[in-house]
């Protein structure tokens, strides 16, 4: 086990980043002469400088990306055990971090959703309440798109805690806009793909100046919109509006998603990095973040990682990368992923079985997707109606379907979950839904699977994580719980 109380990252650290090169020395007379460097500012000034006289018109992209690896960052705790942490420790750990913030009188928890129920941050939480008392003053799970947590979900991942201190985010009306990320950042890393402006959006209450510190619970894992999720995505994705969510999503999809899942930076990535550090400066936001992996028994928390800057995430990053990245040595033809009931209702949370596992399955091959608690495809009426009118129909339908104008362009996050969702002609996608009709399934361009028969035949008691026998003698590749990583066939790579 390693643990640290204070650890300091800096630009130093990657001499190799392709942003970091050497700043030539002057010449006078005989004499070498180092520029004259008094801190971090300058030397990125100087770097820039040096990029301007080369290039006619300097990247906006790489003075960005300069400024990033060239200011420090720090790590406020960490904790990690690739074997699992005992919790009693990671407790202590926790604890005595937060001891740091034990003057603040008015706090608020934003931690994530019953989708990441197995992802310690309910735990947390509820950590956080038994240390802070009364001090907990707003709990307000990072919806996103999402349904608002029933009672007996909030019971479930927050048990013990009065559900009265509980928010709901609402991102079509409850928000405030921050800041706006300019037009020619956002086309410079899409590649010439979106030419407009993102709305920095966060839910009013964050924004509103009424607590004086923010715990942003949250799982570090390999992610389809962002490439590894969590640290700022939970604010400005979590509890963002319409404008924000939507172009985001629809950034990452038309980027593509094979490009960026399980990588520490993406387009997406960019732009939150953007709006954290010219928007967000003055919120008292201080991130919780962990890494799970899966152990005998379930997952298992293998790293948490405070921090109010990137530094803990880029950590967290690397151990997920380490032990949530999947790299098969072969590809299979069948892969059979099991969607828990109490966790996926809807495609829209569903088709992380898609995501996770496309780059992995061989061409030609199928996922069988056994889905018993499936009863929409959408989270709200709205999505769900575009998600039946349209259909996963792949990136060139939808991407025309955007620009020809309608309801698509107005909904970019469905048109990008339309992308995600679909296989794009390369393998078949099999629905075995609890609750919806062949019809409804065949509809949205999957075929349909009977959940029962399904379950017979593949949910045998010899099951185990990873290859399997079926009763036939033909061999899968069999996943629980898909949201807990990212799976990679032989001639795939991930770059983080």
């Amino acid at each position: 086990m390693h643990i640290i109380s204070k650890q300091h990252h800096n630009a130093g650290r990657n001499k190799n980043h392709p942003c970091f090169f050497h700043i030539p020395q002057k010449r006078s007379g005989a004499r070498h002469e180092r520029p004259e460097i008094k801190n971090a500012f300058s030397l990125r000034e100087e770097i820039f400088s040096l990029f301007a006289r080369i290039h006619d018109a300097p990247s906006l992209v790489f003075y960005y990306t300069l400024n990033l690896i060239m200011t420090e960052k720090q790590i406020r705790a960490q904790i990690t055990d690739r074997k699992g942490i005992p919790i009693a420790d990671m407790k202590q750990t926790f604890l005595e971090a937060l001891s740091v913030f034990s003057g603040r009188r008015s706090i608020m928890i934003v931690p994530p959703d019953i989708t990441r129920l197995h992802s310690m941050a309910g735990t947390l939480t509820c950590w956080a309440v038994e240390f802070f008392g009364s001090r907990i003053k707003t709990i307000m799970p990072a919806l996103g798109t999402h349904t608002p947590m029933s009672a007996a979900e909030l019971d479930l991942m927050f048990p013990g805690v009065d559900h009265s201190l509980f928010a709901v985010h609402d991102w079509r009306r409850d928000v405030e806009t921050l800041g706006i990320v300019p037009a020619a950042f956002i086309e410079e890393l899409s590649e010439g793909r979106c030419s407009w402006d993102w709305e920095a959006q966060v839910n009013r209450e964050i924004a509103s100046g009424r607590h004086d510190l923010i715990l942003s619970i949250g799982q570090v894992v390999p992610h389809e919109v962002i490439g590894m999720a969590n640290y700022s995505k939970n604010i400005f994705i979590g509890t963002g509006g319409i404008g924000g969510i939507n172009k985001s999503h629809y950034l990452g999809a038309v980027y593509g998603m094979e490009r960026l899942m399980g990588r520490t930076d993406s387009p997406v990535r960019a732009v939150l990095d953007y709006a954290q550090e010219h928007f967000a400066a003055r919120l008292p936001i201080e991130y919780v973040l962990t890494v799970m992996k899966n152990g005998e028994q379930g997952p298992v928390p293998a790293g948490l990682f405070m921090g109010a800057d990137r530094g803990c995430f880029e950590a967290a990053s690397e151990l997920s990368a380490e032990l949530n990245i999947s790299r098969l040595e072969t590809s299979p033809k069948t892969v059979v992923v099991y969607l828990d009931p109490s966790e996926y209702r809807s495609t829209w949370l569903g088709n992380k079985s898609i995501y996770r596992t496309r780059m992995a399955i061989a061409d030609g091959g199928k996922l069988i997707i056994l889905a018993p608690g499936i009863r929409s495809f959408g989270e709200d009426d709205g999505i769900d109606g575009i998600i039946r009118r349209f259909g996963y129909r792949g990136t060139e339908a939808i991407t025309k379907e955007v620009d020809a104008g309608g309801i698509l362009s107005e909904n970019l996050a469905a048109a990008a979950h339309l992308i995600h969702g679909s296989a794009e002609g390369r393998f078949s996608i099999t629905c075995c839904p609890g609750h919806l009709s062949r019809e409804e399934v065949e509809s949205v361009g999957y075929q349909y699977g009977n959940l029962e028969a399904m379950s017979a035949f593949y949910l045998r008691p010899s099951l185990q994580e990873g290859w399997n026998r079926d009763p036939e003698g033909g061999s899968f590749y069999y996943i629980t719980n898909p949201a807990a990583g990212l799976w990679i066939g032989p001639d795939r790579r991930i770059i983080t």
